[in-house]
């Protein structure tokens, strides 16, 4: 038997999943988490083989949660499954740790297939995901820390300082500390070369071509 847990932050997805991973007679889904503090709860009570994690959830990054997943139970197999679809955050969820990463855009059969693959030791991403690996250049935004990946991401879809700083905890000067650090690592004076940088990696489409 496969014990599943789901890691995402809307009930109606959860039950989605449920159901559809219940049909599978090796498949049992043994918890379900909508928050990082959830997530960790949940790992104290039951030892999974396959975690199914979306990428956005309330009060963190879920590559938060990928990386303290793994740290605390090494052996499990995280599958993300999530609604961005670009060469950024595949290549920070495989560096958090995961296993695999779907869209959701995914058919069932993919779903039902990519755990089967995680649990099988292969890497397994969906149709709509596989043009963009393998990822392995550490170079740009893909170079970043996972929290300082997801402060950009909140940055360029324009979240003010403040907010961001609730979102991640954070005081708003630590959040210009980590802005300022970015800024370092990717060559960029100011927020325009961010914004920039970030479009190419798909993080946010600016609704035109950028030139080289």
């Amino acid at each position: 038997m496969i014990e599943i847990v789901l890691v995402d932050d809307h009930a109606v997805v959860r039950s989605g999943y449920r159901r559809l991973l219940s049909a599978e007679a090796d498949f049992e889904v043994v918890g379900e988490a909508a928050s990082v503090a959830e997530a960790n709860a949940l790992l104290q009570r039951c030892t999974p083989q396959v975690a199914l994690v979306d990428l956005n959830l309330k009060g963190s990054s879920g590559l938060e949660v990928i990386a303290g997943m793994l740290a605390r139970q090494p052996a499990l197999r995280v599958l993300v499954l999530s609604m961005h679809d670009d060469a950024g955050h595949l290549a920070q969820a495989l560096k958090a740790g995961a296993h695999g990463y779907l869209t959701k855009c995914s058919e069932p059969e993919e779903v039902i297939t990519a755990i089967r693959g995680v649990m099988a030791g292969r890497r397994m991403l969906s149709r709509d995901m596989q043009a963009l690996a393998p990822l392995d250049s550490e170079e740009g935004v893909h170079g970043l820390k996972p929290r300082e990946f997801e402060l950009l991401r909140l940055l360029v879809h324009g979240e003010s300082v403040q907010d961001i700083a609730s979102q991640m905890h954070l005081s708003p000067k630590t959040v210009l500390n980590y802005l300022t650090l970015i800024r370092q690592k990717l060559n960029a004076e100011n927020d325009f070369k961010l914004m920039h940088l970030a479009a190419r990696s798909g993080l946010v489409d600016f609704g035109m071509p950028l030139m080289a």
